[in-house]
């Protein structure tokens, strides 16, 4: 019979050989899509897992030089963090008062958001098209963000009711006998706590919102107002295609998606312990 510390070290191996081939999965593409950005097109095919025999940037050259693309990366970046600002403020005290007051209708709202998360918003493409036409939005950031806010707002409402339901009540009593106006209640003692919930409201909008192709095609139609994933889709060329520049879009494309998770990493991990740790 193997021993208690036998044991839980053959666990402890088993687990951190699984986290350790899992990260090879997930990293192993990164890496060869940088390492493909630094090859030339015939070079790509000949030797497509290998090391590049001959470093090349001008993929990253040509994508700032020759085309507009720091222009759709400042698109994206805009329209990205405005959104997930929107989405935050917004879902904030909706969410304080769907779980602190108890009033008629107060679940039906709360499963109108859910909703939300249940049906694509991508159903209701036309109408989309043709309020921000009527509105006189189209082919401006504007509609993406008006559009993005509320594809995320159901998620936003969804995670940060639940964890505001976990603070005690006890902190709000006590500040209402001190003389604390509900507003103060809510922005100096409850959103500190939020912390780790509006981490994870971030990450899990912030990559739909960077990557989303569908609206920026249907509600973008200039040049000036295109977003990353549009203006790398139009890198394929109907007859030939630069993949080292396509790979360098994407390879840049990537790092803000790695740089925000890692500034939030530590309140995401917390908001997902907390989730489990309730459920």
């Amino acid at each position: 019979m193997l021993g208690y510390d036998m044991k839980r070290f053959i666990t402890r191996l088993f687990l951190y050989l699984f986290v350790i081939v899992y990260a090879c999965i997930i990293i192993y593409p990164i890496y060869l899509m940088f390492i493909t950005s630094l090859k030339e097109n015939r070079e790509i095919f000949s030797n497509p897992y290998g090391l590049p025999k001959v470093l090349t940037f001008s993929g990253y050259e040509k994508l700032f030089r020759i085309s507009d693309y720091a222009t759709y990366f400042k698109n994206s970046i805009l329209t990205t963090l405005v959104s997930i600002a929107f989405i935050i403020v917004f879902a904030s005290p909706v969410a304080y008062v769907l779980a602190k007051y108890k009033f008629r209708g107060n679940k039906l709202i709360y499963l109108y958001f859910i909703i939300g998360l249940v049906v694509p918003i991508k159903l209701g493409t036309i109408s989309i098209l043709q309020m921000m036409i009527g509105l006189g939005l189209y082919n401006h950031i504007i509609s993406l963000i008006v559009v993005f806010v509320a594809m995320g707002l159901p998620f936003g409402v969804f995670i940060l009711t639940d964890f505001i339901r976990m603070i005690p009540e006890e902190l709000s009593n006590s500040a209402r006998i001190d003389g604390c106006s509900e507003p103060v209640i809510f922005s100096r003692i409850i959103m500190p706590l939020l912390k780790p919930a509006v981490a994870t409201v971030a990450i899990v909008n912030f990559i739909p919102v960077w990557n989303d192709f569908w609206f920026p095609l249907i509600l973008i139609e200039s040049d000036s107002m295109k977003t990353v994933p549009l203006a790398t889709a139009l890198l394929f060329g109907q007859f030939e295609t630069n993949y080292g520049l396509v790979f360098s879009a994407l390879s840049v494309a990537s790092l803000p998606v790695i740089v925000f998770y890692l500034i939030t990493a530590r309140h995401f991990v917390k908001g997902i312990t907390a989730g489990g740790l309730k459920g």
